[in-house]
């Protein structure tokens, strides 16, 4: 069961991380992801077989620290944006900013002890806190090609972002060492410190396994 909750919610967060990216875009003048058909909450549409199944099925079976997965990338063209390197930041952050508030709202809930401890509904919630909150950290590290990196060069001025930008290519053995090396790890830790703050003391009964 607890394996069964844990891909619901991670299905879910990563596809409302996905739409709020296209949503954002779309408002700033790109409408790819709305022609794309990419503007629906229904998972089937944002699925990706390895990121969003073999990846997390994997880390859950070998007991990694660090639960992550995603959802096919939500088609954007920045050079439809309005105003491309600050939008860029705008449509960057959508992501993460979906799912902190997703996790925020769920530990009010929790706080506000709309919950009975010790249910199913109860876990339900915890898992959203810890995985939205982890999805959040994670994407909002500066590696290309994660939502931290796309931030970054809406930052930087044309020359440097352009040669950071070439570095996507990369991105993925880049991530692939972080994680090998255990550099990662913090994010974990600082997703359940920042819960904490949120759910108190339920944390601790806080169990995916």
């Amino acid at each position: 069961m607890s394996l069964f909750i844990y891909f619901v919610v991670l299905i879910f967060s990563v596809t409302l991380h996905e739409v709020s990216h296209g949503w954002t875009a779309d408002k700033c003048g790109d409408s790819t992801a709305r022609l794309y058909k990419r503007l629906t909450l229904n998972p089937l549409a944002h699925l990706d077989l390895v990121g969003s199944v073999i990846i997390p099925i994997f880390l859950f079976l070998s007991n990694s620290p660090i639960m992550l997965g995603w959802a096919k990338p939500v088609p954007v063209n920045f050079y439809n944006l309005r105003n491309p390197k600050v939008d860029m930041i705008k449509v960057a952050l959508a992501g993460p900013a979906a799912n902190i508030g997703l996790a925020l709202l769920s530990s009010m809930i929790l706080r506000l002890g709309l919950v009975p401890q010790s249910t199913l509904l109860e876990h339900l919630l915890l898992c959203v806190v810890i995985v939205n909150f982890i999805l959040a950290i994670f994407n909002l590290l500066p590696i290309p090609p994660l939502d931290g990196s796309k931030i970054l060069m809406g930052i930087l001025p044309s020359g440097l972002s352009n040669r950071y930008a070439c570095l996507e290519r990369f991105g993925f053995f880049i991530l692939i060492f972080f994680v090998a090396v255990g550099a990662l790890h913090f994010v974990v830790r600082l997703a359940f410190y920042i819960s904490y703050f949120g759910v108190g003391e339920r944390l601790f009964s806080f169990n995916l396994l």
